[in-house]
């Protein structure tokens, strides 16, 4: 089993291959990211890319399927913190099979916990053309050669706020159909909760992240977070869940009013990814998303790259999961 010890900076593998079918692309991206190029091959071919490709989160928990069957689950992995960047670089069609090739950046050992090492990876995943379509940067944690067995206490990962920070608008909701000039910064919408129950966080684990305490409530209660808790990539998926749900009651508002809705077009990518506390089975997550920034694209005409910051709080309402986004958005003709 591999320990902090046994990864230090320069360490290489290649991961994989995983084979990506058109069903798997449908069943991901109907599930959590049902916008027409990830679901439609009719409506994909009015998109960006003309055809269908896989959503980015699918791509993301793809890469962490090979890393977790690679490297993580004969390891003392205990998780990570968050992401610092993810690009995805180019699509990821159907038939595409993809390895994801691991170098380690850095190691260190915890100041607070020597018994714990924190690594840090640099993924560049490809397709069978030796195609990037996906470039990862992030800090795992694993337990040193000689650490005891975990306390079950749970790491902090980082600060949290309560849900009473978070800005209530006095301005007419964006759920207007609003076009890329409408966009207001500052602007904070609320996109609907989910509970995690323990079916769901086994369910999407074993798929795409079947670590023990994502997969097995007996043995998380031996694991740094010390219950069963969500695979962060679950977290995030429903985040694109919720945010797809929220445009598509913007979509209904705009027909229903006789409006052609505003298109939104795929992201470039993301960073700042953080899991700022376990999400754990019963936990209840509240998901927002404010617009930070806006600028015209200056390679898409009639198009705008709107950047955003989203959250996730639970029921106590401590921040568990934020990120940095961006997005392109239809400017009005």
């Amino acid at each position: 089993m591999r320990t902090f010890e046994d990864l230090p900076a320069g360490f290489t593998q290649t991961l994989g291959p995983l084979h990506v079918s058109k069903d798997d692309i449908l069943a991901f991206a109907r599930e959590y990211d049902a916008q027409p190029f990830h679901v439609d091959e009719v409506a994909a071919k009015d998109s960006f890319v003309g055809t269908l490709i896989a959503s980015g989160w699918h791509t993301c928990s793809l890469n962490m399927r090979l890393v977790a069957d690679g490297l993580l689950l004969d390891s003392s992995g205990m998780g990570a913190p968050g992401i610092e960047e993810v690009k995805w670089v180019k699509p990821v069609r159907p038939g595409d099979t993809l390895r994801s090739h691991v170098k380690v950046l850095e190691s260190r050992i915890s100041k607070s916990r020597p018994s714990l090492g924190l690594v840090r990876f640099h993924f560049d995943m490809v397709n069978q053309a030796d195609e990037t379509v996906l470039t990862q940067t992030n800090w795992v944690m694993f337990a040193t050669r000689d650490a005891g067995p975990s306390s079950g206490e749970v790491l902090s990962m980082g600060a949290h706020s309560r849900s009473g920070d978070h800005p209530r608008r006095e301005i007419p909701p964006i759920s207007s159909n609003p076009y890329f000039g409408d966009l207001v910064i500052g602007e904070t919408e609320e996109l609907g909760s989910y509970t995690f129950t323990p079916d769901d966080i086994v369910r999407f684990a074993k798929q795409y992240d079947p670590q023990r305490f994502h997969v097995d409530p007996e043995a998380a209660k031996d694991s740094l977070f010390g219950a069963l808790c969500a695979s962060g990539w679950h977290t995030a998926s429903m985040w694109m869940k919720h945010m797809v749900g929220y445009r598509d009651r913007i979509r209904a508002y705009a027909l229903a009013h006789g409006q052609r809705p505003a298109r939104l077009g795929p992201s470039p990518g993301f960073s700042n990814l953080k899991w700022l506390k376990p999400v754990y089975a019963g936990d209840t997550i509240t998901y927002r998303t404010t617009v930070t920034a806006k600028r015209a694209s200056a390679s898409r005409p009639g198009w705008g790259l709107v950047f955003h910051h989203n959250a996730g709080t639970n029921q106590h309402g401590e921040e568990v999961f934020a990120f940095d986004g961006m997005v392109f958005w239809e400017r009005r003709s």
